[in-house]
């Protein structure tokens, strides 16, 4: 260390020692920053360009967060420097300690945070995950908010504040700040498990009460539904999670099942030779897969037949169409074997052995006479 003694009392002003240890700690400072920039671009630099290279995310993740380092705080780091090899008391060295955690403390926030904007602007742009961006948004905001607020109550004890008190007060805020704002952190927190739990995704056709629709927006709040008759349905996450939805696009088959009421007039033979030729009408058609056919009971006036088969395909249009396809050639089919649908039939039989008065009751007669003979 520099001894000050060692100047008479009649030197200048510039040799004092308070102007003299502000030049000392500047002049170090600033050899120090460009020492400290020197190492740091070579050592960042070729870290960037190995990690560059490497196949991994975690090479790219290096690279993204050397790129992070901030000058600033390289130049307070020289700072620290300067100061620490001048020796300015007790009291000073106290204050220098705690501007080193500082500085180190925002680093390593501006190195963690740089981490994760990458990782969620790779997870965004990703094809796989593309559906996935409300999820990546909110876990990447919690994230970087924990993160700068841990920072933050580290250098706040550090500086000697008592930060017990401090959190004390913000969880009572925080509660009331969530008894106000329920309903909306309520939906976001929805959202949030829609994210997660992917009950359905955007294009998704679902039906729920008396709503159904495709998925065209999943945002913080709200999810927005386009109806099958055009307008747009708007509804609360919150709410949306509270109901029964059938997701019809999570579909990979669609089960059909139909029933044939045959006459009873349809000779046996005939009727034998109905469900194999429902098999064969099925399989010859694309993206079906026939289950069974089998005449299911007699009723009052029909045998009938149940019928089961799949489609093997989630799309609406499609299942219509190959539905209408096996209706129409089944009923081509049955008519060229001339085997007829059943009708409800009444018979009707008039029996001649029941004998039919030709002569009215006496008992009426009697009572004929006696109207006519009161009227007179």
């Amino acid at each position: 260390m520099f001894d000050w003694n060692l100047l008479s009392d009649g030197e200048a002003w510039i040799f004092q020692p308070a102007v003299l240890n502000f030049f000392l700690v500047l002049g170090i400072a600033v050899v120090s920053y460009m020492l400290l920039r020197m190492v740091m671009r070579f050592f960042i630099t070729r870290s960037v360009d190995l990690l560059s290279r490497s196949k991994g995310r975690w090479g790219r993740y290096g690279a993204e967060v050397f790129r992070h380092t901030s000058r600033l705080l390289i130049a307070a780091m020289a700072v620290q420097i300067g100061l620490a090899l001048v020796d300015l008391g007790p009291e000073w060295d106290n204050r220098v300690s705690h501007i080193w955690f500082l500085v180190l403390a925002l680093q390593l926030g501006l190195w963690i945070d740089a981490a994760i904007v990458m990782w969620k602007t790779e997870t965004i742009e990703t094809r796989v995950d593309r559906e996935n961006q409300l999820t990546v948004t909110i876990v990447s905001l919690l994230v970087r908010t924990s993160i700068w607020a841990v920072v933050l109550l580290s250098v706040l004890a550090n500086l000697g504040v008592n930060i017990t008190a401090l959190v004390a007060s913000l969880g009572i805020g925080g509660i009331a700040i969530a008894l106000a704002l329920q309903t909306l952190l309520g939906d976001l927190f929805a959202s949030a498990s829609i994210g997660f739990d992917k009950p359905f995704r955007t294009g998704d056709f679902i039906v729920f009460n008396d709503v159904a629709g495709t998925i065209e927006y999943i945002g913080l709040k709200t999810t927005r539904i386009r109806s099958l008759s055009g307008e747009q349905i708007i509804c609360g996450n919150t709410n949306l999670l509270q109901q029964i939805i059938h997701n019809y696009k999570r579909m990979n088959e669609r089960r059909v099942v139909f029933f044939l009421a045959i006459s009873f007039r349809t000779p046996v033979a005939k009727a034998r030779q109905i469900p194999g030729l429902i098999k064969e009408i099925i399989e010859s058609i694309d993206k079906t897969r026939f289950d069974r056919a089998h005449l299911f009971k007699f009723d009052d006036y029909s045998m009938r037949f149940e019928v089961v088969y799949y489609v093997l395909s989630s799309d609406y249009n499609i299942y219509m169409d190959i539905q209408q396809n096996v209706n129409f050639t089944l009923l081509e089919e049955l008519d060229k074997r001339e085997i007829r649908f059943a009708m409800p039939v009444r018979s009707i039989e008039f029996l001649d052995d029941i004998p039919i008065p030709d002569k009215p009751h006496a008992s009426s007669s009697h009572l004929s006479d006696k109207t006519i003979h009161k009227a007179e």
